[in-house]
């Protein structure tokens, strides 16, 4: 499938006026960022890089695509040319799935011919946004439910068909265990997962016909026990088909029931004194009914009794967040044969860029395995545990300000993904991805994991990058002052 036209149309009319000054195959460097973490937490988790790939082999211009471009009236014909025989040539660097990252650092950096670059943008920005929001949402619902089972519900509620497949992978890069998104599943080797709805129970003449009938026709003996009557016919019915499962030897090793509306942590206290008094304290309690991390969090704080949970509508739609603020700014660009490191200057100095092609250097504690702090360096400096001691100093931090030089070990966050346009990059299997990002989050101390009002990290910038910013600054001041 060609994806060549997933951008936007500026994208297209300032590569054709690159393309017609001859400055289309200007190197460049583009660096992939964020301002601020999504619903007011301490981290973002990275995801997107699979879906990234794909979008990056397939994003070429066929026939068709070329067409709807030709009756634009506003390109050349061989303009189009050089887009019927378009492929991506340059270098990617990124973070992997899975990184837990801070606002203001590199977690992408695609080196490559300037007119190239510009094309990729929006697809690229789009699909890390969408997907690393998803993923940090769902990091911060694994983060207060423990051990919990988490399902991703939220297909029929997502903002369309590919959101809702993508993102239902993204919940398992955050912590999740499964969807009911069977698509998804199919397409990404996720678990799929679901009982029953309200219109099941409503198809017969009573709840507990509507119960036999399901077991009898499948192993899943997961009940949705509120349809009429919780507490008074619900769960009565639920434990009667389990006590003729038991009493026909087919009672199986995963059962329970869902609870799907009402005060969730009575009804699940209830519900778990009724079914361990019939000598089912094996069943499972699942909960689902526009669930959140909050919800969640205040659910387990007054001793619900839930063991599983279906988030739908709140994680798939990112309920807090409607997106991440990721930016996509220039950082060098080549003139006369050398590259050449530029910065976004502006009047807040918080959308003002960092130049220059650029690593990011993670410090982990030696003992503990816990991050200390990123640095932003120059990619050909060398930091060590010796080089580096004085950049994790810290005015108030006493995590950071006490260390000793052999007290942490230095790692660099950036993967190379392209290099001359060819992946490089093994893709990993999304078990393991997840499995990284819940090792990521076990290096955050807990301060940087609060749902609300955390510590946010310091991202500190090397000396080395540090003065070439303020000599950039300088440089721009006099320009002004000789206006």
């Amino acid at each position: 499938m060609h994806k060549g036209l997933v951008t936007d149309f500026y994208q297209l009319t300032m590569a054709q006026g690159l393309w017609r000054i001859g400055a289309h195959k200007t190197r460049c460097v583009f660096d992939r960022t964020y301002r601020e973490n999504p619903f007011g937490g301490g981290y973002t988790v990275v995801a997107g890089l699979e879906h990234l790939v794909d979008f990056i082999e397939n994003f070429t211009y066929g026939r068709e695509e070329l067409e709807f471009l030709r009756a634009q009236g506003v390109f050349d014909e061989a303009f189009l040319a050089w887009l019927a025989d378009f492929h991506f040539s340059g270098d990617i660097y990124a973070m992997p799935e899975g990184t837990i990252a801070f606002p203001g650092e590199v977690l992408l950096r695609v080196e490559a011919p300037k007119a190239e670059a510009l094309l990729l943008e929006t697809g690229l920005t789009m699909i890390m946004n969408h997907e690393s929001l998803i993923a940090t949402k769902a990091r911060r619902l694994r983060s207060v439910a423990g051990d919990d089972f988490l399902m991703e519900f939220g297909l029929r509620r997502a903002q369309g068909e590919s959101a809702g497949h993508y993102g239902a992978r993204a919940t398992v890069v955050g912590g999740f265990n499964a969807t009911s998104n069977v698509e998804a599943a199919r397409r990404f080797g996720l678990s799929a997962v679901g009982t029953m709805a309200h219109s099941w129970v409503m198809s017969f003449a009573d709840e507990l016909e509507a119960f036999r009938e399901y077991v009898r026709q499948y192993d899943n003996a997961t009940l949705l026990v509120d349809t009429y009557n919780t507490l008074e016919s619900g769960v009565p019915h639920a434990i009667t088909v389990f006590e003729e499962l038991r009493a026909a030897g087919r009672l199986p090793k995963q059962y329970g029931i869902r609870l799907d509306s009402g005060d969730l942590a009575y009804l699940s206290c209830r519900a778990r004194e009724m079914l361990d008094a019939a000598g089912f304290a094996g069943a499972k309690i699942t909960a689902s009914n526009d669930i959140d991390e909050h919800i969640v969090q205040s659910l387990k704080a007054q001793g619900a009794a839930i063991d599983a949970w279906g988030i739908g509508t709140k994680i798939i739609a990112a309920n807090g967040t409607p997106a991440l603020g990721g930016i996509y700014k220039l950082a060098a660009q080549e003139e006369d044969g050398r590259l050449v490191p530029k910065m976004k200057f502006s009047d807040n100095p918080e959308k003002m860029t960092n130049p220059g092609r650029k690593d990011v250097r993670r410090f982990y504690h030696r003992d503990t395995g816990k991050m200390i702090t990123d640095v932003q360096c120059l990619v050909d400096e060398v930091i060590t545990a010796e080089t580096g001691y004085e950049l994790i100093s810290h005015p108030y931090s006493w995590r950071r300000k006490k260390l000793a030089p052999n007290e942490f070990y230095v790692r660099n966050m950036l993967r190379p993904i392209y290099r001359n346009g060819k992946l490089v990059y093994d893709l990993p299997k999304l078990s393991e991805i997840a499995a990284y990002g819940t090792e990521q989050f076990e290096r955050l101390w807990p301060e940087y994991t609060r749902l609300d009002s955390p510590e946010i990290m310091e991202i500190n910038l090397s000396p080395a990058l540090a003065a070439l910013k303020e000599e950039l600054v300088l440089a721009q001041l006099e320009r002004e002052k000789t206006k």
